[in-house]
């Protein structure tokens, strides 16, 4: 077994794709070794199961399988030939491998680039006997949203590629068979692992998603709608002919995540208004140590913690041992008042406690000299109603009175700049692409 394969047969996608690819004519040691070889890549670039954003190995082997299933169930109805089941395989492989990515989204002409230029993909290609130009198209067409501009122009590269290929340059029909193929993957793409559990996967999803994208965490619900509305509206043709080729789980996994995310945004709404009408009021308490050391409030902390990106939650091996810790600052945000329902909270303590990313080199680390504010965790909902800033300010006074001299922790680099700009006069220490959560630094 050689290094390749010893990556790849750690992942749990990779001999169900086997499987499914040698029950429907996909047998030849080729198509293995595509898979391989493209988990061997993801890998290697530091975007396999590890990697916390939504374009990884798992999201790229996610979609093989579902095109693969949709696909050959649509070969048996006679839709599709093998020979666009190959090309289906192939492009769902490879349609997101980046290597050189700013951002968690891959570009399609880096990928289309990457194609062009690896020896070893085009002498696999050749032994399934594929023309790349064909995989070119199909991946193209995942660009999103297709429309305007991004539609514009993936359609230009699209008729370039159709001209290079022998297949295609003068077959207008086939062109078009083509192109449907390509709408088929690209409605693959997005159901992929949405179909492949519920919703509390089709919401780590758009957690990964939105922190390696820099969204603000008000927006994961709102775009995660926006995203199913489109495919039921933009897409529905297609989205009823690859839904109708999965099997019922995955439908009904599909529909539930679409369900939940509805009514999770109804619920959002519904609490803005609330703020809008002046009928709720959001408030910052300091705990007393009485409060942190009963086990139900650790409890429901925790359970607001873990909504967090997983790169974001710090210490959570020592989680309860910290609430009880005199030496954690620590304020919640309730709703109302002291005795209200608990929404968030913040947490930090001094920097010398936390394990940070090597990356970092803070100057002060051993001085004792500054606190470090853990990422808000916020309940769904009440991101946007200046509950986190009222939070931080008034951590911001209780480190003061510890007699720290200075704060870090990790924000948005757009958010870093408008306190750069500020009074605050927050300074960049380290910043990280492509998620674009920096670590700053400001002086109490």
């Amino acid at each position: 077994m050689n290094s390749v394969q010893q990556v790849a047969y750690r992942h749990p996608l990779r001999d169900k794709i086997v499987r499914v690819a040698t029950e429907n004519g996909l047998g030849d040691s080729c198509y293995s070794e595509m898979l391989d070889y493209t988990i061997n890549l993801f890998e290697s670039q530091g975007l396999g199961s590890d990697y916390y954003g939504y374009h990884n190995i798992d999201h790229e082997l996610e979609v093989t399988y579902v095109t693969l299933l949709a696909a050959s169930q649509d070969m048996a109805n006679g839709y599709i030939t093998e020979e666009d089941l190959k090309y289906l395989y192939v492009s769902a492989l490879f349609h997101d491998f980046d290597p050189q990515k700013s951002v968690d989204k891959p570009h399609e002409d880096s990928v289309i680039c990457f194609l062009s230029l690896e020896r070893n993909l085009r002498r696999l290609l050749s032994l399934a006997g594929l023309d790349i130009e064909i995989v070119k198209v199909l991946i193209l067409r995942t660009t999103y949203p297709w429309s305007g501009s991004l539609r514009d122009d993936a359609e230009a590269k699209m008729k370039e590629c159709f001209m290079a290929s022998e297949t295609t340059r003068n077959n207008i029909p086939r062109q078009e068979e083509i192109a449907q193929l390509g709408w088929f993957l690209s409605v693959a793409d997005r159901v992929g692992g949405y179909a492949l559990g519920g919703f509390s996967k089709g919401m780590e999803m758009a957690k990964m998603n939105a922190h390696a994208s820099a969204w603000h965490p008000s927006l994961i619900v709102a775009r995660a709608v926006a995203y199913f509305e489109y495919l039921l509206h933009d897409d529905s043709t297609m989205l009823r002919r690859v839904m109708g080729s999965l099997p019922r789980d995955m439908r009904k996994n599909f529909m539930e995540n679409v369900q939940s995310f509805l009514a999770l945004r109804q619920q959002e709404i519904r609490i803005q208004a609330e703020h809008l009408y002046d009928n709720l009021h959001l408030v910052p308490v300091i705990e007393s140590m009485e409060t942190r050391r009963d086990p139900a409030f650790t409890k429901e902390l925790f359970e607001i913690f873990c909504q967090l990106p997983k790169p974001l939650q710090f210490a959570r091996d020592r989680f309860e041992e910290s609430i009880r810790n005199p030496k954690t600052i620590l304020n919640t945000l309730r709703r109302q008042g002291p005795g209200g329902k608990i929404v968030g909270y913040a947490k930090g303590g001094s920097l010398e406690e936390y394990a940070l990313r090597p990356e970092i080199k803070d100057e002060n680390y051993g001085l004792g000299n500054t606190v470090f504010l853990e990422p808000f965790p916020l309940k769904m909902g009440y991101w946007g109603l200046r509950g986190g800033s009222e939070m931080r300010h008034l951590f911001t006074m209780q480190a003061l009175s510890k007699k720290y001299e200075y704060l870090t922790g990790f924000a948005l680099r757009d958010v870093v700049r408008r306190r750069a700009q500020g009074y605050e006069n927050a300074e960049f220490v380290t910043l990280f692409d492509p998620e674009r959560w920096d670590y700053y630094r400001i002086k109490i």
